[in-house]
């Protein structure tokens, strides 16, 4: 079955960094788009950042261009975000997702929580 594991939130001031992983199994990482989510209390699930299967093209959200770097590496089934210049308004729980046979997956969710 799918599965998706999310690692390496946790607590950093601002203007820190931080890399999130997401390891993959169960599907063909190689073939499949993934994005990462961010979920904040009250707040919407809101896409952060999507990479193309061959990881030729990304797309983030305006907030955080420039600053977040999703990759990935197809030989380890894992996806990563690089999170740097960490404001406070980038608290919230990240999730990885993908889609498979037209269904969505999600992992767990790491929290990120940025604050002095």
């Amino acid at each position: 079955q799918v599965q998706l594991v999310e690692s390496g939130g946790g607590l950093v001031q601002p203007g820190g960094s931080l890399r999130l992983s997401c390891t993959t199994s169960g599907f063909t990482f190689s073939l499949s788009g993934m994005s990462w989510y961010r979920q904040s209390p009250g707040k919407e699930r809101e896409l952060v950042a999507t990479i193309s299967w061959f990881g030729s093209s990304t797309i983030y959200i305006d907030s955080v261009k420039g600053r977040f770097t999703i990759s990935r590496d197809n030989a380890k089934n894992t996806l990563y975000l690089q999170m740097n210049s960490l404001k406070p308004e980038d608290t919230a729980v990240y999730y990885c997702n993908t889609k498979v046979v037209g269904s969505d997956y999600w992992g767990q969710g790491t929290q990120v929580t940025v604050s002095a």
